[in-house]
C-alpha cells in the first residue's frame, strides 16, 4: 500500500486571488508598527488593523481640542498598545502558550477617543501569530470582534 501526500495546490489548483499582508499595510487595512515593537522587544514584524488603531492608537488635534485635555499623544498611545503586547507575548510564551493555535488577549487602559471624557478605560486586544508574505512570523494585533 503506498500513501501519496498532496498539497493544497495540487488538489485545488493555483488560488484565484490572494490579498498579502503588504497589500493591506499600503490599502490602510493594517498599519505597520514593527519599528516601535521592536524597541519594546518584539523581534517578529506586528501590524494592527485599522480598527484597533483608531480606538487605542489614533490622537488627532480635533480629539485634543473636544477633550480640551493635552495628555496623549499616538506615539504615547501607541507605546502603550506595543509594551502591553511585548509583556502579553513574553507571558504566553512563559506558560507555553501558542499564538500560532489560538488567538490569545491582552488589556490596557487607554482614553477613549469618543466623547469627551478622558477617564482612561480598560480595553481588551488580541493577537495572533502568522506568516507574513515571505512565510516568516509575524503578528497581528486586532479587536476581539475582529478576524
Amino acid at each position: 500500500m503506498q500513501t501519496t501526500t498532496a498539497t493544497m495546490q495540487e488538489i485545488f489548483g493555483e488560488p484565484i486571488h490572494v490579498y498579502t499582508r503588504a497589500q493591506a499595510i499600503e490599502d490602510g487595512q493594517l498599519i505597520d508598527v514593527s519599528t516601535t515593537a521592536r524597541e519594546a522587544g518584539i523581534v517578529w514584524p506586528v501590524a494592527l488593523t485599522s480598527a484597533a488603531w483608531a480606538d487605542c492608537v489614533e490622537w488627532t488635534d480635533q480629539t485634543e481640542a473636544r477633550k480640551g485635555y493635552a495628555g496623549q499623544s499616538e506615539s504615547g498611545r501607541l507605546w502603550d498598545v506595543v509594551w502591553m503586547l511585548s509583556i502579553a507575548v513574553r507571558q504566553a510564551l512563559h506558560r507555553g502558550l501558542d499564538a500560532s493555535q489560538q488567538p490569545l488577549y491582552f488589556s490596557l487602559l487607554r482614553t477613549p477617543t469618543a466623547g469627551r471624557g478622558v477617564q482612561p478605560r480598560k480595553v481588551t486586544l488580541k493577537f495572533i501569530v502568522g506568516p507574513s508574505d515571505n512565510g516568516r512570523p509575524c503578528i497581528t494585533v486586532m479587536l476581539p470582534s475582529e478576524d
